[in-house]
């Protein structure tokens, strides 16, 4: 009999997979339905994981039907992609604010963390809980990918309390510290493959950065995002893949901002210490290939986002064929992978697709990888 543990290990440092996907699945009525009966006081929070729990294991079925090797829980227990594991860390609270983040064409639910004192990591995180029942769930017929929000998502503007840190670098110590025990506790129940979903890091890159309140200047910020992303990563066990998810805002279909990686790229896509990058290219927003020209030959893996997961429409294969070989111009075929953008429902609401054409996009993409990369 084999060690799924074992197995995952031997499999799992070649993450990420030519064919992949960022994490966030449509959540079905059932969970919408739920989760509104437990507000109401009609069900109970351990009728309420019942649910999410049959539903987690219809999903891990299905993206294994469709070829993906590695699967993820949906984030079905989750209310947002960030809020919940932060709101889990020592030192900080969930609360509602006046607003919610202003996008595009919209305004996002009103939700966000706030430092309340010292930061560290907390042993009874709600989310170790969640990878070892989800781990349970996949067993040892996939890899179970465990998604969590970056270390830099906590340096979004009013989110520090400088009366608890004045000074910046102290609280960048704690966080990457409480990262640095995350990481091992999900290192220790078997995880082998964590992504570090990163708005705030595509953020650096934009024209005017958003969420952020102009207190120190762009190459600062640049540099400290740097240094907690490595300083996170210092030590960790080598075959724990871990890789980046830079995205560019994802809500009910629409997007934050725009700006190419140009302005980050000779820092962080230089000098960043993962295993692989997720990066948005769906669309013109994101600019160029070229910026891909600082990734180190034979190092990480980057994962193109050319499928979009804010439509059903499946994208053409010559045209995503296309785009493969231009960014292999930048970075050598083998290092590339594909996949879509974001997630499909990177909060509760979900993007303006069908369950049904998320699963076709997937498979497609599937379909597309193994016709390009040969696997």
């Amino acid at each position: 009999m084999t060690n799924p543990i074992t197995e995952t290990t031997k499999t799992a440092v070649k993450a990420p997979f030519k064919a992949d996907h960022v994490g966030s699945l449509l959540r079905p009525e059932s969970i919408h339905q739920a989760r509104k009966d437990f507000k109401e006081g009609v069900i109970t929070a351990e009728q309420l994981r019942e649910v999410e729990t049959t539903e987690i294991k219809r999903i891990v079925d299905k993206q294994i039907e469709v070829g993906l090797k590695a699967v993820t829980d949906g984030e079905f227990r989750r209310t947002f992609w960030h809020t919940d594991f932060m709101a889990g860390i020592n030192g900080f609270e969930g609360y509602t604010p006046e607003h919610g983040y202003k996008f595009k064409n919209v305004e996002t639910e009103a939700y966000d963390v706030r430092n309340i004192g010292k930061v560290s990591f907390n042993e009874n995180h709600p989310f170790i809980q969640d990878f070892i029942e989800f781990k349970e769930i996949v067993g040892d017929r996939a890899i179970p990918k465990l998604t969590i929000p970056s270390p830099n998502q906590f340096f979004n503007q009013g989110i520090r309390d400088e009366s608890i840190y004045p000074d910046i670098e102290e609280y960048a110590k704690d966080v990457i510290q409480a990262y640095r025990d995350a990481l091992q506790a999900f290192y220790d129940l078997g995880a082998r493959y964590i992504q570090i979903d990163d708005v705030y890091i595509a953020g650096l890159s934009a024209p005017g950065i958003p969420f952020n309140d102009g207190k120190y200047n762009r190459e600062f910020l640049i540099d400290l995002a740097l240094r907690v992303a490595n300083g996170v990563l210092e030590g960790k066990p080598e075959d724990l893949a871990v890789t980046t998810h830079l995205c560019r805002g994802n809500y009910q279909s629409d997007w934050a901002f725009e700006g190419s990686y140009a302005l980050i790229a000779p820092t962080l896509f230089a000098k960043e210490k993962v295993d692989g990058f997720f990066l948005e290219y769906d669309d013109d927003r994101s600019g160029s290939f070229q910026p891909l020209e600082h990734i180190p030959a034979g190092g990480p893996r980057v994962v193109l986002g050319v499928f979009t997961s804010k439509n059903g429409e499946l994208e053409d294969k010559d045209a995503i064929k296309a785009r493969v070989a231009e960014a292999a111009q930048y970075v050598p075929l083998e290092q590339l992978c594909i996949s879509p953008q974001c997630g499909f429902a990177s909060t509760h609401h979900g993007n303006k697709l069908t369950e049904e054409q998320q699963w076709e996009k997937l498979r497609y993409i599937v379909e597309v990888s193994e016709e390009i990369f040969g696997e």
